[in-house]
């Protein structure tokens, strides 16, 4: 039988979501899809009315039982993020930062369970608020309500280490799913690891291994789609073979990872003060910000050794591999020197692209190909990347990190990180 490779980004939003590109619409998440080589691309915020009005409009006719809809040659998968804050007796840290925050992805098999989340969610909040809408209800309550419609629902906690909105957050969370769903916890069977964390990072925790882990770009614009994203290998391409490859892991080949010292919230530090500390320097400072003297934003990375009960480099039985990109236009911009929307880089971008088929190919290619594509600069800045050559000055409070492809580059006093250190080892 024919096995058919997906590559799937399963979260994104539309232009109905706050500090959302107008692009980012069925039209244009199909354009950016081809652009960037996924094959299966989340609708985005389906929760929103006039938004969903406009999902039916352009997917109802390709609805063919799949429970994904094809338009402009690009399969969609109906995705939708709602945020949730609620107070709860069982959070680890709700006695310290007040209510529970949590983000979370939910999948639908077709539209019209997509119609009767949107019906059952409505009569608990605003939908028309945001292409994420806020409610008041808690985890276990949104699982009792989506399971209710429908079994095959797909419930994964979005960005898991965020620290402000997230299962796990420093600032939000809780320290175990059980803590979060109750007991509906054994419903839930991936976790999102977020731009800021990595499935090396996570699997430090042992109570993770459980859970499959996905990566997406949670994209507010068609450039960074696909700046994370799951490749599957299927004998068959419905949403029930995508949902049952996250749950099983089988023909889940891998996922596409974001180095996640280039998430905006992987180190601590305040932004306001210009403090971007590694999590032994917070600990050094008892987390306490030398200039304005409250305590620092607590990143993922020291959010991650908090809980870790293995060192960094386990892998546990069964975890699916990552491969680490950065977006071609970041490498392309960073060799030339000049801005990424500037029309020397994207004038690059695109001949690059051209001549891959889309930018997937580009990192799935060999160093001769690479070379044929572009100028000898740019083919190394590729290779440097492929093979993890490159340093960060990592993301914090906020503030996404800066890729280092050249040491004489580094500000002076930056904090700078790389792959070759073994940092959560230190602790």
């Amino acid at each position: 039988m024919l096995v058919m490779h997906v590559v799937a980004d399963l979260h994104v939003h539309s232009k109905y979501a706050r500090a959302t590109s107008k692009d980012n619409d069925i039209d244009g998440l199909a354009k950016g899809a081809k652009t960037k080589g996924i094959s299966v691309m989340a609708s985005g915020d389906f929760t929103h009315p006039q938004y969903f009005n406009e999902i039916k409009m352009k997917l109802s006719d390709s609805e063919d039982g799949s429970g994904l809809y094809l338009h402009d040659g690009v399969r969609f998968i109906l995705s939708s993020e709602i945020s949730l804050i609620y107070s709860s007796k069982r959070g680890t840290l709700d006695t310290r930062h007040g209510a529970l925050r949590m983000h979370h992805l939910m999948l639908a098999p077709s539209l019209d369970v997509a119609s009767q989340i949107n019906d059952e969610l409505g009569k608990r909040g605003n939908l028309k608020s945001d292409g994420r809408p806020i409610l008041g209800v808690s985890s276990p309550e949104l699982a009792e309500i989506l399971f209710s419609i429908s079994p095959q629902i797909a419930i994964i906690p979005a960005h898991a280490w965020t620290p402000w909105f997230s299962i796990f957050g420093s600032m939000s969370g809780v320290d175990t799913v059980e803590e979060a769903f109750d007991d509906k916890a054994d419903k839930i069977f991936a976790l999102e690891t977020g731009l800021s964390s990595d499935p090396a990072m996570n699997w430090m925790i042992s109570k993770l291994d459980k859970y499959s882990l996905v990566s997406n770009s949670d994209a507010h614009s068609l450039d960074n789609l696909g700046r994370e994203a799951n490749v599957f290998e299927l004998q068959e391409l419905t949403y029930t073979a995508i949902r049952e490859a996250i749950k099983t892991r089988n023909g889940f080949v891998k996922t596409y990872e974001f180095y996640p010292e280039e998430g905006k919230y992987h180190y601590d530090g305040h932004r306001a003060c210009g403090i971007n500390w590694s999590p032994w320097e917070s600990m050094k400072h008892n987390n306490i910000c030398p200039v304005c003297r409250k305590e620092v934003t607590i990143g993922v990375l020291h959010r991650v050794a908090e809980l870790a009960d293995r060192k960094l480099g386990f892998v546990p039985n069964g975890a699916v591999p990552f491969q680490y990109i950065v977006p071609l236009r970041t490498i392309i911009s960073k060799t030339i020197r000049k801005g990424e929307r500037t029309g020397a880089v994207l004038k690059e971008y695109d001949r690059i692209v051209r001549y891959f088929g889309n930018e997937f190919n580009v990192f799935e290619s060999d160093e001769t190909r690479i070379q044929l594509s572009t100028t000898p600069e740019i083919a190394e800045s590729i290779m440097k990347v492929k093979k993890g050559d490159i340093k960060w000055i990592p993301g914090y409070d906020g503030v996404f990190g800066e890729l280092i492809l050249d040491e004489k580059d580094s500000p002076k006093g930056a904090s700078i990180s790389d792959k070759k250190q073994m940092s959560l080892g230190d602790f």
